[in-house]
């Protein structure tokens, strides 16, 4: 069977935009990962074919070599025996451009050098308060990562040995064959492409050369945080692999819900009861905010559900500016009985309001 070339590997079409590359090879590289696929070196080998296949398409340059000479290149009207060369373009070169896709008279090896690999992120999850939410505030936060195993310093080989060379691929990690002007290479077989083999794996890893441990990590909230809020801490993930960068860590915070308020943003919604009297005539209450209690004036004919802006007691805004407002919703209570005097004054205002518009109770908010 003739080898693939990058596209049928990823199983696109050549004229595919990179968002849809992009999204194939994050596909098949979750489902032919090792980690999921332990012992699999049918697996292994595939993960690597696409590995390498996306290290073209995912590069313009590379990607624009690998379409103009191809695998088929080589016979073309445009070959100098004299220079190797194809438009100026050097065929000891292009497996370079390549990135391990194949080679040309046998350099592909340098493709089985292990490949600097990001190291994952990672999400964690904290509960705070509402109040704290507001406050803002510092919490470790502890997180499980995967590192080099502490007793055999990560070469997955039992301390007092050490990992030997691989005899078949010298070193290398892959075995190039001969096919005419090209050496195609493929994975060893015999080291699974590490390069090295280890005869006494350590028995803490069992030679995996990882371990999982706990970090911990202090976390500053922000105050005005909101549910499902997300903060970011750069290189707190999984470590990276064969000097890779690490990964990233995400917090998600998680608000408790608050007995007097509703948010909103930045605003906080507060119920605030008032009798028929004070909504009817008029009145000052007091009422709670997270800075503390503020008078709040009711305007005569005020109906059950209006809002009234209270400004600047709100909740700090993530992005600066201030504070948001607290909305003052009322809530009429009508009194089984009035005393005297209430019942004068609502007599007094109801035939005042049957003379004059009613355009003041008009519901606002």
């Amino acid at each position: 069977m003739p080898p693939r070339g990058p596209y049928e590997v990823l199983g696109v079409q050549k004229a595919a935009a990179d968002d849809e590359i992009k999204k194939a090879y994050r596909k098949l590289a979750r489902e032919l990962h090792p980690d999921r696929n332990p012992d699999d070196a049918s697996a292994e080998e595939r993960f690597k074919d696409v590995q390498a296949a996306y290290d073209i398409l995912s590069d313009p340059e590379k990607r624009q070599a690998y379409d103009r000479y191809g695998a088929a290149g080589a016979g073309s009207q445009g070959f100098d025996p004299g220079g190797v060369r194809f438009d100026n373009v050097d065929l000891g070169d292009l497996s370079d451009l390549l990135g391990g896709f194949g080679s040309f008279f046998g350099r592909g090896q340098r493709a089985g050098r292990p490949r600097p690999e990001r190291g994952a992120d990672l999400e964690s999850r904290v509960r705070i308060s509402f109040e704290d939410a507001l406050e803002g505030v510092q919490i470790r936060v502890p997180v499980e990562v995967e590192t080099a195993c502490h007793v055999c310093g990560g070469s997955g080989a039992e301390p007092g040995t050490a990992p030997r060379t691989c005899p078949d691929c010298q070193g290398s990690g892959v075995i190039s064959d001969s096919q005419g002007l090209f050496a195609l290479s493929h994975p060893c077989q015999r080291c699974r492409g590490n390069g090295v083999i280890v005869d006494t794996p350590c028995t803490t890893c069992r030679g995996t050369a990882r371990e999982r441990v706990t970090r911990r990590y202090q976390v500053k909230v922000p105050a005005g945080a909101r549910d499902g809020t997300r903060i970011r801490l750069k290189g707190k993930g999984e470590p990276g692999r064969n000097g890779g960068p690490d990964g990233d860590l995400f917090v998600r915070v998680q608000v408790d819900a608050s007995p007097l308020y509703e948010r909103r943003g930045a605003d906080l919604v507060l119920e605030v009861p008032v009798t028929y009297p004070e909504a009817a005539l008029g009145a000052t209450v007091q009422i709670p905010t997270p800075g503390g209690p503020v008078a709040l004036k009711v305007p005569a004919g005020s109906e059950s559900g209006k809002l009234l802006r209270v400004k600047g007691r709100g909740a700090p805004k993530l992005n600066g500016g201030g504070k948001g407002d607290v909305l003052a919703r009322l809530i009429v209570t009508v009194p089984k009985k009035l005393t005297k005097a209430e019942k004068e004054a609502l007599e007094a205002y109801g035939n005042v309001s049957r003379e004059q518009p009613r355009d003041h109770l008009t519901r606002s908010g």
